[in-house]
């Protein structure tokens, strides 16, 4: 699990095909790379990415078909900056909302204006995520944990504040670009819920929502 908290910027060193997916390298600039366990999880732009090389300041991973059909990794290129998140460990303050790192659409960003000091950004709303996403709620952003500013079932906006515009590849996005999409964890279990006609309390106790007894 991670954040939605953007702790540094990688750029994309190089990508090898590999069985039909590919071997992405990137070069971190402040992530202390030799610290890295092979075996350990890292947020890339929001998709969650598993270390199987590190090491003379770069890291690599090695992404499935799956994961190139269905997030923007696919378009990755040499020079592609990166937005990197380490896993969250217990004990950690949760200062975004708990992301994943499952990628549920790619959006594409609409329109960006300024605002203040800041910038918003519109962006597309794919259906598959359209019900998961609420005003006020909580969305990932290619890994950047955001706040949804305004929501119709076709697109959403979010604003940024200057530390996201410094911190994060959402700095330099413009309008045209594609960014990875995950709605808050908890919206996708509660409409997985729903998709099942009998909720009586007794289906929802099976479930260890409630309770069908009184007080012991």
């Amino acid at each position: 699990m991670f954040t939605g908290l953007v702790s540094d910027v990688g750029v994309v060193e190089r990508i090898a095909p590999r069985q039909g997916g590919a071997r992405v390298t990137l070069r971190p600039t402040a992530l202390p790379v030799d610290e890295l366990a092979l075996g350990e999880s890292i947020a890339c732009s929001g998709a969650c990415l598993t270390v199987v090389e590190r090491g003379g300041g770069l890291v690599s991973f090695d992404a499935v078909p799956e994961t190139l059909s269905r997030t923007t990794l696919g378009g990755w290129r040499p020079g592609t900056k990166v937005n990197l998140e380490r896993a969250l460990a217990l004990g950690d303050r949760l200062g975004g909302h708990l992301v994943s790192g499952h990628v549920d659409a790619v959006g594409e960003v609409l329109r960006r204006v300024p605002e203040g000091q800041g910038a918003r950004l519109t962006i597309s709303l794919p259906p598959a995520i359209a019900p998961l996403v609420a005003e006020k709620g909580s969305v990932a952003v290619d890994g950047v944990s955001l706040t949804v500013a305004r929501v119709t079932r076709t697109e959403l906006d979010v604003a940024l504040i200057p530390e996201t515009l410094a911190r994060t590849t959402l700095g330099a996005v413009a309008a045209g670009a594609k960014v990875n999409l995950e709605a808050d964890v908890v919206a996708r279990h509660v409409a997985r819920l729903r998709e099942f006609e009998d909720l009586s309390g007794a289906q929802l106790a099976r479930w260890g929502y409630g309770s069908t007894g009184g007080a012991a």
